[in-house]
């Protein structure tokens, strides 16, 4: 029986926020991604039926091009690295 004591729900509670959850947060609060898929998914490219490779998800494509976006990533070698995924 795995039971939490009082010391570990303090830890817990008291986990360091890293500037990326703390970025991923407010990206989630301010834009409506929920809506932003609705729109695109009907001309989102799907596996045909002859197979093939399947597309990247929605969501993360998505926020993948808006943070290319916001950051002036278009095309450059040099901004490839700043959008590395842990």
């Amino acid at each position: 029986m795995d039971q939490l004591s009082f010391a570990s729900l303090d830890f817990a509670a008291k986990k360091k926020r890293t500037k990326r959850d703390v970025f991923l947060a407010e990206m989630a609060a301010v834009v409506p991604w929920g809506a932003l898929e609705a729109v695109i998914e009907p001309h989102y490219p799907k596996v045909g039926p002859k197979g093939g490779r399947r597309p990247f998800p929605l969501a993360t494509m998505l926020r993948v091009y808006c943070l290319q976006q916001w950051y002036m990533c278009g095309r450059r070698p040099r901004c490839k690295r700043n959008l590395t995924f842990s």
